[in-house]
């Protein structure tokens, strides 16, 4: 079973196709490079939300769609929900 997918070979974040619960071990598929992908998850995460592929400093830009959507405005780790609370838009920045 897919949990979540990834578009693009250099993203940093894939989208839940599912509801995922924390401590679940869940599958992902990168549509690009056709490669499965498996992490833990580390918090729950609604369907359409964003989980981290790898850990992911401040300041970092996350990558969807092989774009830069935004920063990580705190340390995100591998398996973490990626929403308002820790990540500001490229487009809304201050």
């Amino acid at each position: 079973m897919v949990h979540f997918i990834a578009h693009g070979k250099d993203d940093t974040v894939g989208v839940a196709v599912v509801d995922i619960k924390a401590g679940q071990q869940v599958a992902g598929w990168n549509m690009e490079t056709d490669q499965t992908l498996g992490l833990k998850a580390g918090q729950d995460i609604l369907l359409g939300h964003k989980i981290a592929l790898a850990d992911v400093p401040a300041g970092q830009r996350i990558i969807k769609y092989n774009h830069p959507i935004g920063r990580t405005t705190r340390p995100v780790k591998k398996g973490e929900h990626v929403h308002v609370h820790n990540l500001e838009s490229e487009r809304w920045q201050r």
